[in-house]
């Protein structure tokens, strides 16, 4: 019943126009910035050690700008419930797509480092662009309420996406390697793993963060190719992105350093447009900063 009334209600809302949508989140800006204060202690510690050379001014308009992108973000993703394959390849581009299918042409797997970054539920229209017979996947982290979870994920796949649990990753891309599966895997890296499983940090955004280092490991073990996602705004309900490979030979590497190669890239694009990270979480609360630690 929660469900069929979720699915409603967002399949209400994703046939709402751009342009009413876009009024809807400017509305919605004042209400969760002004009136619930939605985590704003949260985001402005976060901000604040993050770029300890900005001023108090700069970090609020940044602080005021990341509300207001927060609100179009979530509508945005709402939108995936009913919006046409033709519009969301106009909105979300990928510009280098030709040499990407190039890749996987040659039967090359790529593993795509992805951050909280832009609109990161849209990347699941990647699809849409790759050769036919490539798989695309995206691991993702389970969602407490199976009702949403459920919902959401329908979404996500929507477009031709495959949506695989964390926890069940090792063995699905086991069983991929086995079969010769040819496929581009999404991994949204930047997360925090509990505090028990921090064993090795790295320098992001002024702090000593503790890292994921799973994404490395499977890139080595299976030989996939390392690429990151690039995400530009170029205005409101519009992506350019763009996939980079990060290294030629990314198993020749020392441990550890395909992961600091996607905190550098991760943390230069945050840097050009701060106000489209996700500032909400306590991406932090494990950190060391940087200042405090002595080199």
């Amino acid at each position: 019943m929660v469900y069929h009334l979720l699915s409603f209600f967002l399949n209400l809302l994703s046939r709402i126009p751009f342009g009413v949508l876009y009024f809807l989140s400017d509305c919605l800006f004042y209400l969760i910035y002004y009136v619930i204060r939605y985590r704003r202690p949260i985001v402005r510690k976060n901000l604040t050690e993050s770029f300890p050379e900005k001023s108090e001014q700069e970090i609020k308009q940044i602080e005021k700008q990341f509300y207001h992108y927060f609100t179009d973000q979530v509508l945005e993703s709402c939108k995936m419930a009913t919006i046409s394959p033709k519009e969301m390849a106009q909105r979300m581009k990928f510009t280098n797509i030709e040499t990407v299918n190039a890749v996987l042409r040659e039967g090359k797997t790529i593993a795509l480092y992805m951050g909280h970054y832009g609109n990161w539920e849209w990347v699941s229209s990647i699809p849409l662009c790759l050769e036919k017979g490539v798989l695309a996947i995206q691991i993702y982290h389970k969602l407490r309420n199976e009702s949403m979870d459920k919902l959401i994920l329908r979404h996500r796949e929507r477009l031709g996406a495959i949506s695989v649990e964390m926890r069940k990753t090792a063995r699905y891309i086991t069983e991929l390697a086995s079969a010769r599966k040819v496929s581009i895997i999404g991994f949204i890296a930047d997360q925090s793993p509990k505090k028990r499983e921090a064993r090795h940090f790295l320098p992001f955004l002024n702090h000593h963060v503790p890292v994921l280092t799973g994404t490395e490991k499977i890139i080595k073990h299976y030989g996939f190719e390392a690429w990151f996602l690039d995400v530009r705004r170029v205005k409101r309900g519009y992506y350019e992105v763009e996939l980079i490979r990060m290294h030629d030979q990314p198993q020749s590497l020392p441990d550890f350093e395909l992961t600091a190669i996607y905190y550098q890239m991760l943390e230069e694009m945050i840097r050009n447009r701060p106000e489209l990270y996700l500032w909400t979480h306590n991406r932090f609360k494990h950190a060391i900063k940087r200042d405090a630690k002595n080199d």
